[in-house]
């Protein structure tokens, strides 16, 4: 979920930007008079280059940001046993996995946690929750750390970006259409003024949340095929006892109540659930659990 969470923050803000910027400099006006907008083949094509730009810079920095965002410290030289453990499990899976070393980290949280990412699967990161380390057996940390492994080799990041890439042309691209349309319908304006920027600005941020489920759906395929290779590189019984370890932490926290906010709109807990499901990084670990027993 933090590989996830982390890339698609950055892309949203490197698009934020260039929608920022776009205007800033007036090349939305500029484009506008050269009839770009009333180009769909040209139009379109603009917004690729912008929404795969945006994607692949967002890959470029995904080990920073993460890094940053986690507060990650990278072991260089292992100060005890446990890092030396975990250095050495890494280097193990990273061969087994037919890829180069990856950096190995620790970030501080107490939560169960773990990510791998990186723009190239020979200059990945993998990272572990200190929290992780101190409740999971070696057995099922190592699952974990294959689990993750197992993204870095499947190219996970590549693909991710690549899917991140068309969203964002179709979000830009249908964020300007329908922009131009309420800008000349309503505020009368034959070139894009502050009303169009506002409306493009707005319907990026609706249309980019609605079109991200197709990046969840993705992420929640990824999750199971990095499961079984969680179950090849390490233990296929390590593998469903460290989701089983998940699953029972998970079922120990609190759940919250639906809002009495959402309650008073007529809003049940049932399709809460549901529609939040569109959102969710990861399938549920029940479900990922009987399809390692299925041997899936």
């Amino acid at each position: 979920m933090l590989r996830i969470g982390l890339f698609l923050a950055t892309n949203v803000a490197i698009l934020f930007l260039f929608t920022v910027i776009f205007q800033v400099l007036g090349l939305e006006q500029y484009l506008a008079t050269q009839g770009i907008h009333n180009d769909m083949t040209s139009l379109l094509i603009m917004c690729a280059f912008f929404g795969f730009a945006g994607s692949f810079i967002s890959l470029l920095l995904s080990k920073f940001m993460a890094k940053r965002g986690t507060g990650t410290q990278i072991i260089t030289e292992p100060a005890n046993d446990q890092e030396r453990w975990l250095v050495q499990t890494v280097a193990e899976l990273a061969k087994k996995a037919d890829i180069d070393m990856p950096e190995v980290g620790i970030f501080p949280a107490q939560e169960s946690n773990a990510f791998a990412t990186g723009w190239n699967k020979n200059k990945a990161l993998v990272a572990v929750s200190a929290g992780l380390l101190h409740r999971f057996d070696r057995d099922e940390a190592r699952a974990v750390l294959a689990h993750e492994i197992g993204h870095v080799a499947n190219g996970d990041m590549v693909t991710l970006t690549l899917i991140q890439g068309v969203v964002n042309t179709f979000v830009m691209f249908f964020a300007r259409i329908i922009g131009s349309v309420i800008d000349k319908a309503v505020f009368k304006n034959d070139r894009p003024g502050i009303g169009y920027f506002v409306i493009v600005m707005v319907l990026q941020v609706v249309l980019g949340i609605l079109a991200s489920t197709i990046v969840m759906a993705f992420s929640r395929w990824r999750e199971y095929r990095a499961d079984v290779a969680g179950a090849t590189l390490a233990n296929r019984s390590a593998m469903i006892g460290a989701l089983r370890r998940l699953q029972a932490e998970s079922q120990a926290q609190i759940p919250s109540e639906l809002p009495d906010t959402l309650t008073a709109l007529g809003i049940s807990s049932g399709f809460k659930k549901n529609a939040r499901k569109l959102w969710m990084t990861h399938p549920p670990l029940e479900a990922r659990i009987a399809a390692l027993q299925r041997g899936v």
